[in-house]
């Protein structure tokens, strides 16, 4: 969309601030390095002190990178944190595979607050698409006033409750069997993969969709 052009339609309003919300490719390799590092050291060196050491250690690199290139901190600092809960977990049992544990954890949180966003008609999707909102910082809930935005951000949100139904689905049994080297495959295609595939299909509907914005936003840039 050009600077300064109001969308037209729901759909066109919702691309647009979902590409703004959403990291792009750089903050995919941010997420997915750490336990990509993970799960080479320990199938190399069988030490989980030293996978978690190199896996902590490549998370704060990336995060020095940004702060030097005076960039977003956003992507990275999730990166950071995950690595760090990650690497107690699995240093306090002991085991390699529980550093994938809070992954799952947090993955199925995210499947039941999904799905009761759905229930009570307060879409997930919506709350992504008001990140990006010009009139966030004042009103972050403006979106929640057009019920044709709510409307396609409730079926947009199906996508996502899918997406977190799928990792579980995978991860679960994996983790159950202790398959540490599948863990970190399925982690990092989960990940950023399957997210391009849940926006694909998202933009696909958005594409097929024309419905008219009940209120007049504001132009974005």
């Amino acid at each position: 969309m050009s600077e300064g052009v109001a969308p037209a339609t729901v759909e066109e309003l919702i691309r647009h601030r979902l590409s703004e919300a959403l990291g792009g490719a750089r903050g995919a390799l941010e997420t997915a390095l750490p336990t990509a590092v993970f799960v080479i050291a320990w199938l190399v060196v069988k030490d989980l002190r030293v996978a978690v050491g190199l896996a902590a250690a490549i998370a704060l690199v990336l995060a020095v990178v940004r702060v030097v290139q005076r960039g977003s901190l956003q992507h990275v600092l999730g990166s950071v944190a995950a690595t760090g809960i990650a690497a107690w977990f699995a240093l306090r049992s002991g085991r390699a595979e529980d550093a994938f544990l809070p992954g799952i954890l947090l993955s199925a949180g995210y499947a039941v607050a999904i799905l009761v966003s759905i229930v009570t008609k307060w879409p997930a999707v919506g709350f992504l698409v008001g990140v990006a909102d010009p009139r966030a910082q004042t009103d972050p809930f403006a979106w929640r006033r057009d019920r044709a935005v709510v409307a396609v951000c409730q079926r947009l949100t199906w996508v996502l409750l899918a997406l977190y139904a799928v990792r579980l689905a995978v991860m679960v049994p994996l983790y159950l069997a202790g398959q540490v080297a599948a863990l970190g495959v399925a982690k990092i295609v989960l990940g950023w993969p399957l997210w391009l595939g849940a926006l694909a299909l998202m933009g696909a509907m958005l594409v097929r969709g024309h419905t008219p914005l009940e209120s007049e936003p504001e132009r974005e840039s």
